[in-house]
């Protein structure tokens, strides 16, 4: 599984923390930066709330990418259900 979070920097290595694997990919280089995703394997887009991982769910299917889904809720519910994070404040 590819994770892609598409969140900025600042956020990526904020309080929040991230999912352990993601990549950062923010949201406003993902169309140019699709091609170094593989479309054989399904990908999970993350943000801090899931609005944005929405917009990248639906530009990575307008870009040919079958296997794709976005993590509803980001990472904002990711900590509420207490699942690891690589960073962040606890």
């Amino acid at each position: 599984m590819q994770i892609v979070d598409v969140r900025e920097h600042t956020e990526f290595n904020g309080a929040l923390g991230h999912v352990p694997g993601a990549r950062l990919v923010p949201l406003g280089s993902l169309p140019a930066r699709a091609p170094e995703f593989s479309k054989e394997r399904p990908i999970v887009t993350v943000c801090r709330s899931g609005a944005r991982s929405a917009q990248a769910s639906i530009l990575l299917r307008k870009a040919g990418f079958e296997k794709v889904a976005n993590l509803a809720g980001g990472m904002l519910r990711w900590r509420a259900q207490r699942f690891v994070v690589e960073g962040g404040n606890d």
